[in-house]
């Protein structure tokens, strides 16, 4: 794995200005977080926004795709989601079943990426159960006990040292405490082929700034 072959994802946007940075600095993905209780929180007309903006504004070949954050949603919240933000791509951050991932890429024909919530070495090893169902698998932090309920982007770290001897076809993220000045130590410990980041790259909670996603960027694309 060379650092330029690195996907980047920055979730939690919530501007277009941010967003049209992103493509600009060759931002692979974008995190869209469908979550009340996020300080990152979009509401349908905030999405649709974004999303309207970035088809008219964004030139196909360097707009990165949508990713739609949801947590335990059901049926009638995805597709009041997927109908305003129009995503690429659904990550399911809750405690969705294999069975859940399933029905939802099924019914809504839309590549899901389920989030894997890493504490021990087994969390690692529990991916397994949805990796034929997978288009990405994430691995984040285990959220901790002051993390206000939040299900990711708290900037907890786990142990990169879990994933050495992980592989799969199913292509995967690293997420979890990640900044510019550890990614590229991540990269090289864990093999990630793609990482994915939000509180490391803002100013405060809620609001990215551009230099951060920039460094972080170029520490993860090109070391």
């Amino acid at each position: 794995m060379t650092s330029s072959s690195v996907a980047v994802k920055i979730c939690g946007i919530s501007t277009f200005d941010i967003y049209r940075h992103c493509a600009e600095i060759g931002v692979d993905f974008i995190g869209m977080v469908f979550y009340a209780r996020s300080p990152r929180h979009l509401n349908y007309q905030q999405a649709a926004e974004l999303a309207r903006q970035a088809e008219e504004e964004l030139p196909p070949e360097t707009r990165p795709k949508r990713v739609a954050l949801v947590v335990d949603a059901d049926d009638a919240s995805l597709e009041a989601i997927i109908a305003h933000a129009c995503p690429d791509m659904l990550q399911l951050h809750g405690h969705e079943t294999p069975e859940r991932i399933a029905e939802i890429k099924t019914r809504f024909a839309l590549p899901v990426m389920p989030v894997i919530s890493v504490a021990s070495q087994q969390d690692i090893e529990n991916a397994k159960a949805v990796m034929a169902l997978a288009d990405w698998i994430l691995f984040d932090a285990q959220p901790s006990r002051d993390s206000d309920g939040l299900p990711g982007g708290t900037g907890s770290s786990f142990d990169w040292s879990y994933l050495v001897h992980f592989k799969s076809d199913t292509p995967w993220m690293l997420a979890g405490g990640l900044n510019a000045e550890n990614v590229g130590k991540a990269i090289g410990i864990s093999g990630a082929p793609a990482v994915d980041i939000s509180s490391g790259v803002e100013k405060k909670r809620g609001e990215k700034s551009k230099s951060a996603i920039s460094a972080f960027v170029h520490a993860a694309k090109l070391g």
